[in-house]
C-alpha cells in the first residue's frame, strides 16, 4: 500500500473513520440558492463515492443573528431540507461520515445585528456588534447547542464547532476582542467558559455516539492573539468537556498573514497540529495547503496529526483520493491554491466552483457524458482553453487532434509557473499531459496548423484556442530599446535593468514585479523564508504565533515604479483574498506604485507621463509593457475566408483579461455539449 497510513482506519470508539483523509469545511453558496439541496446533495456524494473519509459541510448558522440571510438550522423543516445531503452521502457510500459545521460569525455577520462578546469592531467587518449581555450569552449557548440536535436529527454523523477566524467563540478567547469583566472575561478560564460550555451542553443534548469536533486557532496571527499555553489549556479543556476530535485552524479573517493562497507553502503549519497533538489524548485534524496524497501522508508519518484536512484539493478533483487508493496519483487535477472561483467567489457572495475544475459545485449542470456520435475535431493551441476542450472532449470519445506551435503544453501557464509563489502551475500542466495519454489525444507539438491543412484532414470541428498577443499601447516612442514586452522578460529573452518602470498593473504587471524584485528561494517552497518574510515565529510560537516578529523582506536591488492608468487603487482588480498579499509583499520591497497615469511619450530622458496634470520624467533603464492582450484571431479568419466552420475559445475569443478561470470554464462547457 502506497499510502499506508493515510489509508489506515481511524477508530474513535463507537465509530470508525475508514481512512484520515476529511473533506474540509467551505461554504460554497449552494447553502442559501434555490435548489440548493439537491445541489449540495450531488456535490457531497459524488465526493463520497470516491472513497473520502469524512466531510465537514460549509459553516450553517444557529440563529437569525448569526445568519446574516444565510444558512441557518434551528426548526424541524430546516433539518429534513438537509436530509436531502446527508441520506444522498450515506447512499454513496455508508462508510463515510459527514459532519455539519456550526458556524456563528459573531462580529463578522454581515449585520447591525451582529453580537459579540465586547463592543469591538473587526477591522474587516462593516458594523460594530452588540455587546452580549448574560442572557444574550445563553441564549448563544441555547442556540448552539439546538443547532447540533437538529443536525442529529437532519441525519449527520457529527458536527464541528467553530470556535477560530474571528468568528464568535474566538473572540470571546481572545483578550483585545473580550472586555469582559465578568465570568465569562478577564482571566483565560472565564474566557474559555463561553467555548467550554457550549461544548458539554452539547454533548449532553446529542448523548456519546455523534461526533463533535472543535476547531481552534491553533496559532491565530494576530499581534496579542493566543499564546501557546493558552491553546493547550484549551485544547485539554474541551477534551474533558467531551469533544471527540480537535481540528486546528490557523489564522483570524483579519490576519495580515496569508496561510492558504499559493505562496504558503505546502503543510506549512501541520507543526503546530503536531506540538498540540502530544499535550492531548483526542484525534486532532490539522490543515491547510495539503494538496496531494504524498504530502498528507508525509504530515501524519511526521506525527502531526491523525487526520488530514484537504478542502479545496477535493473541489479540484472530487476523485482525490480514489486515485491516490489506486495509485493513480499523477491523475489528481491539483489544487493550486489560486482561490480565484473559490474564496474570492465566496467573499464575492458568488457561487464557489474552482478554476481547474468548473464541475465543481455544478454536479448537476455540467457532466461529461459519452458522445452519441464520435467526432473528429481539431484543437488548435494547446493553452488552458485548448487543454481543457481536448481533454474533456476525448474524455466523452470524440478523436481529438491537439496542435500546439510550441515544443510544451501549457500556454500562459508556462509563463505563471516560472513566478515565485506560482510553483503550484506545474502540477496543473502534469495533470493535462497526464490526461492526453489516458484520453489517447493526438497531440501534435511544434505544429504550426494553418487552414489548408485542417481542410484537407477533414475535422468536422475546428477549435480555434491560438490564444493572445500582448496589446502594444500608443505612446510616442513605444519601440524604444528600452521598451521590452512582459513575455521576452518571463521568459528571460530580454534583460532587464536596474531601473525599471512596468506599464500596466494588472495579474501580469504584479507577476513581472513579483519576478524582478525577487531574490533568493521562494517562500512558496521554504517555510523558513515564508515565516521571515511575513513574521511568523514557528519555533517559540510567541502571542498569535507573531507578535514582536518583524517581517524580513529583503528590499529589491532594483529601482521599480508600477503604473496604471486608472485612478483607483493600484492592484484594486486583483482577486479579493490574494491582492493585499501581493500588493503587501511589493510594498514592503520597496516597488513604487502610481495611478491615475497618462503616458506621454519615451525617450532617451525615460517615461514621460502626467499625473495630476503634472508632468515627471521616470528615468528608467528598462520599460516593461503589461497593457493588456488582444485576441489571437488570425488562423480562425483563415478558416472563415475558405468557408470552414470554426469555433473560437479561450483568450482568442474574448482577451479583455488573461483569465484562465474564463478559459476553463467556457471551454468545458462547450466541450460537453459537442
Amino acid at each position: 500500500m502506497k499510502y499506508p497510513r493515510l489509508l489506515e482506519p481511524l477508530d474513535l470508539g463507537f465509530t470508525t473513520i475508514r481512512n484520515r483523509s476529511i473533506m474540509g469545511s467551505m461554504h460554497t453558496g449552494l447553502e442559501e440558492m434555490d435548489g440548493g439541496f439537491e445541489r449540495m446533495a450531488a456535490y457531497f456524494a459524488e465526493r463520497a463515492a470516491n472513497n473520502i473519509g469524512m466531510i465537514i459541510t460549509g459553516g450553517i448558522a444557529p440563529n437569525e443573528e448569526s445568519s446574516s440571510g444565510g444558512a441557518m438550522m434551528s426548526s424541524d423543516e430546516e433539518a429534513e431540507k438537509h436530509r436531502l445531503v446527508t441520506d444522498a452521502v450515506h447512499k454513496a457510500d455508508p462508510d463515510v461520515k459527514i459532519c455539519m459545521q456550526i458556524l456563528h460569525p459573531g462580529p463578522l455577520a454581515y449585520s447591525k445585528n451582529a453580537v459579540a462578546p465586547s463592543a469591538v469592531k473587526s477591522r474587516i467587518a462593516p458594523f460594530v456588534p452588540n455587546e452580549l449581555d448574560k442572557a444574550g450569552i445563553q441564549k448563544q449557548i441555547n442556540d448552539h447547542v439546538k443547532c447540533a440536535v437538529m443536525a442529529q436529527k437532519a441525519g449527520y454523523d457529527g458536527v464541528e464547532i467553530i470556535g477560530s477566524a474571528g468568528y464568535l467563540i474566538s473572540t470571546f478567547l481572545v483578550q483585545k476582542t473580550n472586555l469582559r469583566e465578568d465570568e465569562y472575561g478577564g482571566s483565560y478560564e472565564n474566557r474559555m467558559r463561553f467555548a467550554l460550555e457550549i461544548v458539554e451542553q452539547t454533548r449532553a443534548a446529542v448523548g456519546d455516539n455523534f461526533i463533535l469536533i472543535f476547531r481552534i486557532a491553533a496559532m491565530d496571527m494576530l499581534e496579542g492573539g493566543m499564546s501557546w499555553e493558552e491553546i493547550i489549556t484549551l485544547g485539554k479543556a474541551l477534551e474533558k468537556a467531551g469533544v471527540t476530535i480537535i481540528s486546528t485552524h490557523f489564522t483570524w479573517h483579519e490576519s495580515a498573514v496569508p496561510t492558504i493562497a499559493t505562496m504558503v507553502p505546502r503543510a506549512a503549519f501541520t507543526s503546530v497540529t503536531g506540538r498540540l497533538r502530544k499535550e492531548v489524548n483526542v484525534p486532532v485534524i490539522t490543515s491547510n495547503r495539503i494538496n496531494m496524497p504524498d504530502v498528507a501522508e508525509e504530515v501524519l508519518a511526521r506525527g502531526d496529526a491523525d487526520l488530514v484536512s484537504m478542502a479545496r484539493p477535493l473541489l479540484a478533483d472530487s476523485a482525490f483520493m480514489r486515485k491516490a487508493v489506486e495509485g493513480r496519483e499523477d491523475e489528481i487535477n491539483t489544487c493550486i491554491a489560486c482561490n480565484q472561483a473559490c474564496l474570492d467567489h465566496t467573499f464575492s457572495g458568488k457561487l464557489t466552483t474552482c478554476l481547474v475544475n468548473p464541475r465543481a459545485c455544478h454536479e448537476t449542470i455540467l457532466n461529461y457524458e459519452p458522445a452519441t456520435e464520435a467526432k473528429r475535431i481539431a484543437v488548435v493551441g494547446a493553452g488552458p482553453a485548448g487543454l481543457a476542450y481536448a481533454t474533456v472532449a476525448a474524455e466523452r470519445g470524440h478523436k481529438v487532434s491537439l496542435f500546439e506551435a510550441s515544443s510544451e503544453i501549457g500556454g500562459q501557464f508556462n509563463l505563471a509557473k516560472t513566478i515565485p509563489g506560482k510553483e503550484e502551475f506545474y502540477e496543473t500542466l502534469r495533470y493535462y499531459n497526464r490526461m492526453i495519454e489516458v484520453h489517447d489525444i493526438d497531440l501534435r507539438l511544434n505544429t504550426r496548423a494553418d487552414a489548408e491543412t485542417l481542410k484537407a484532414e477533414g475535422f468536422d470541428q475546428v477549435i480555434v484556442s491560438t490564444g493572445i498577443k500582448p496589446r502594444t499601447p500608443d505612446i510616442e516612442g513605444i519601440n524604444h530599446p528600452k521598451v521590452v514586452s512582459y513575455i521576452d522578460v518571463i521568459t528571460g529573452k530580454k534583460p532587464v535593468g536596474q531601473k525599471v518602470a512596468i506599464i500596466g498593473a494588472g495579474g501580469i504587471g504584479f507577476d513581472v514585479c513579483e519576478l524582478i524584485s525577487h531574490s533568493g528561494p521562494s517562500g512558496a517552497v521554504d517555510r523558513d523564508v515564508f515565516a521571515a518574510e511575513w513574521g511568523v515565529d514557528f519555533e517559540n510560537h510567541p502571542r498569535g504565533g507573531v507578535t514582536g516578529v518583524e517581517p524580513k523582506v529583503a528590499k529589491s536591488d532594483r529601482e521599480i515604479t508600477l503604473l496604471q492608468r486608472k485612478e483607483s487603487r493600484v492592484g484594486a482588480g486583483l482577486g479579493k483574498t490574494t491582492g493585499w498579499t501581493h500588493r503587501l509583499t511589493l510594498a514592503r520591497r520597496g516597488v513604487g506604485m502610481m495611478n491615475g497615469v497618462e503616458y506621454v511619450k519615451i525617450d532617451d530622458e525615460g517615461l514621460h507621463i502626467l499625473q495630476n496634470d503634472q508632468p515627471q520624467i521616470i528615468e528608467v533603464d528598462t520599460i516593461i509593457i503589461c497593457a493588456g492582450q488582444d485576441p489571437l484571431r488570425d488562423l480562425y479568419e483563415d478558416l472563415e475566408a475558405q468557408g470552414l466552420s470554426a469555433e473560437l475559445i479561450g483568450g482568442a475569443y474574448e482577451a479583455k483579461e488573461l483569465d484562465a478561470k474564463a478559459a476553463i470554464n467556457q471551454a468545458s462547457y462547450m466541450a460537453a455539449a459537442v
